[in-house]
């Protein structure tokens, strides 16, 4: 079986950092999972701090220097993704925020992604979903649409004058006198 590639993304800020903690647990889970199922595993980390100024850099000039290119190469060419956030103010980071903003609007699409964060009370936890899924979904949803929709047979055309009595007549019917 072939080696898979994960990539795990940390957006801690300090060292030792919670949320590099947390991303290292999700990680060693991961791959003892995949190990379970007999598939071998690669993991590469990115730590996002280590790319502040290079990330600032990317949005004034439009252009990844070779270190973030790196990163950012890593976690598009992986077959699975793992990203953890600090939350601040009740959201995501903005260090993880502006490094995925950076990836092309499709980098993401159909890669499974599990996500986490780090925070200081139980009541962040909702942004995992009011947050961070949308961030992540956005790019994937016409796809798994269509997806859906092409797996599902044609629908019947709705006819507007059919009822629970059979076929009504149309309005125009009735004054033209038919029945």
């Amino acid at each position: 079986m072939s080696t898979r590639t994960l990539a795990v993304v940390s957006a801690g800020l300090s060292t030792p950092s919670s949320t590099r903690l947390l991303a290292d647990r999700l990680t060693a889970a991961t791959v003892a999972a995949l190990a379970e199922r007999g598939i071998p595993v690669t993991v590469e980390v990115v730590e996002l701090r280590e790319h502040a100024r290079d990330l600032a850099d990317n949005l004034l000039t439009g252009f990844a220097n070779k270190p973030l290119q790196a990163a950012v190469d890593t976690v598009v060419g992986a077959d699975a993704l793992i990203a953890v956030t600090p939350i601040f103010s009740a959201s995501y980071s903005g260090l993880f925020k502006t490094f995925f903003d950076v990836l092309d609007k499709d980098a993401l699409t159909g890669k499974p992604t599990l996500l986490g964060a780090t925070a200081g009370t139980a009541r962040h936890s909702l942004v995992l979903e009011h947050a961070m899924r949308p961030l992540f979904a956005y790019p994937r949803a016409a796809g798994e649409h269509a997806d859906l929709v092409a797996g599902r047979p044609p629908a019947a055309p709705a006819d507007p004058f059919e009822g629970p009595f059979g076929g009504t007549p149309s309005f125009e019917e009735l004054l033209r006198g038919g029945s």
